[in-house]
């Protein structure tokens, strides 16, 4: 008779370990049909949301797994997936806050800029990383100078009022064609287009604008948008560029690496 009951234990025992995997099991399938979902909401993520993402669903991944059914049944060990689907919640919501920011500062730059883009001395476009603002340098500085006139002071100061009270990073780049440039205060193109991108940012920091959000670079001709081989295209390719960014957007990009 007591063999009898100790083999009914045991089985009972042995049915229990086998069906505990079942736990692990529906644990996997939870959060894999989260990180799909996930992963359609945000299609058009930036690589910092989507880094702060990924190593959420891979925490979750990584966590303990319940010791026994009992305890998962009982609530006393809580799944991960209930923070991480939180944390990728909270990404997503700023991730469309940004977006939705760098729209508004998309529009109001056009229609500051409406007349210079509908000559083709202004393009603006945007991506899913920030404004791309390109102005051509006629619009801005003389042949071969980085003196600001009038007129370029207070279109910049205009454009100063849109993006002063954002929470964004602005990264400014001088670029010029490939025709060699020597005079008394530039022997090169990299000094000029450097000293351009500089001034744009001092205007800027004088109109407001925090300077320890902004960055100033010189490429020189080493970054153009059309080969160098007729005037129109040197033409085009003389110009200072604005790259709006969020404020956590990762540093040190170039304008070509946001398209």
């Amino acid at each position: 008779m007591r063999k009898r009951r100790r083999d009914s234990d045991d089985a009972h025992e042995s049915q229990e370990s086998h069906e505990r995997w079942l736990i692990s099991y529906a644990d996997f399938i939870t959060l894999l049909f989260a990180f799909f979902v996930v992963m359609y909401a945000i299609s058009s993520v930036s690589e910092t949301k989507y880094k702060k993402v990924s190593g959420a669903l891979e925490n979750a991944f990584s966590g303990p797994v319940p010791k026994s059914a009992d305890h998962q049944a009982s609530g006393k060990i809580q799944s991960s997936a209930n923070p991480t689907l939180e944390q990728v919640a909270k990404a997503v919501a700023e991730q469309r806050k940004q977006q939705e920011q760098m729209a508004e500062i998309a529009k109001d730059m056009s229609q500051a800029l409406g007349p210079l883009i509908s000559k083709g001395k202004v393009n603006i476009s945007q991506n899913a990383r920030g404004v791309k603002v390109d102005i051509s340098d006629s619009v801005l500085f003389s042949p071969g100078q980085a003196e600001l006139g009038s007129e370029s002071i207070s279109l910049l100061q205009t454009l100063s009022s849109v993006i002063k009270d954002k929470t964004i990073r602005l990264e400014v780049g001088g670029h010029t064609d490939d025709v060699p440039i020597h005079n008394p205060s530039f022997p090169s193109n990299w000094e000029l287009s450097a000293v351009r991108a500089s001034t744009v940012v001092r205007l800027f920091r004088d109109s407001g604008v925090d300077e320890y959000r902004m960055t100033a670079v010189g490429y020189g001709s080493t970054r153009p948008v059309l080969p160098n081989d007729t005037a129109a295209a040197r033409t085009r390719n003389r110009r200072v560029t604005l790259m709006i960014l969020p404020i956590d957007a990762p540093r040190g990009l170039l304008p070509e690496q946001v398209e």
